[in-house]
Order: C-alpha cells, then structure tokens, then sequence
C-alpha cells in the first residue's frame, strides 16, 4: 500500500470524521458547482448547511439557508466549511468562522480558491486547512 502525502491524510480523516459541513456559497442552481459538491456530500451521508445571503430562510436542498456563518443556530455543529467565493472574500469567512463556531475542525477551499495569510491564520487556531481542492473529487479515493 502506498503512504499518502499529509494532506492526502488530513484529507481521509476530514471524509472520516466530518458529519456536517457548512456550503459557503451555495447556489440555488443545479447546474452550479456548489449544488453539484453539495449534492454529493449529501449522498454521502453528510449534512449540509447552506451559507448564501441572498437566499437566506429560504431552502437549498432541503436544508434551510443562513445569510452569514454567525447565523447558524449554535446547536448544530459544524465540523468543516466548504467554500465556494472568490479568494477575497475568504479571509472574513475564515475570521467568522474563528469566531462563531467553536469545535470548528475543518476550512475547505474549493478548486481554484486559495489565500495562504487567511490558511496560516486558521491553522494557527487549530483548524485543518484544504486549499485548491474539491471534496466531490478527493473523498472518494477515501471512503472506499
């Protein structure tokens, strides 16, 4: 059997152990890829919670969506943030999600999406960080 990079491990123990996973940007269209990515994870047995201000209270796959990250009811645990917007915009969702979900495990940049300061910032708090990736490609190499 053939060792795997660290990320290759971190991202294993991520499809292993996440339960419920917080889609920031998820869009209300299926021929978008934040549908698509959710979709699947929730094929898998993961719930998702819906992050999209402009289709706050309303639904997104049969889950109700919260305008921000601090909106999310504090009894519902989010273990990973997937996040579909633009690298400018990740540094304030890594500062929210610091600050409004404690027990946090997991920040997940989707392909195409990095910002190394905010990646150093979350990492030093204690979180996992996947940058460039896409959890619809890499978890299932892992969940086998």
């Amino acid at each position: 059997m053939q060792v795997g990079t660290q990320e290759d491990l971190e991202i294993e123990r991520i499809a292993r152990n996440t339960r419920t996973i917080a889609v920031v940007g998820l869009s209300p269209k299926a021929d978008r890829p934040s549908w698509g990515v959710a979709r699947y994870l929730q094929s898998q047995g993961y719930r998702i919670v819906p992050v999209n201000p402009g289709h706050a209270g309303q639904e997104i796959l049969g889950e109700r969506v919260y305008g921000d990250l601090g909106d999310i009811p504090a009894d519902l645990q989010i273990d990973m943030v997937d996040i579909f917007r633009r690298a400018d915009a990740v540094p304030a969702i890594v500062d929210e999600a610091l600050a409004e979900l404690p027990g946090l495990s997991t920040i997940w940049m989707q392909l195409g999406i990095a910002h190394p300061d905010a990646a150093t910032k979350a990492r030093r708090a204690g979180v996992t960080v996947i940058e460039d990736r896409c959890p619809k490609i890499e978890f299932p190499r892992h969940l086998r």
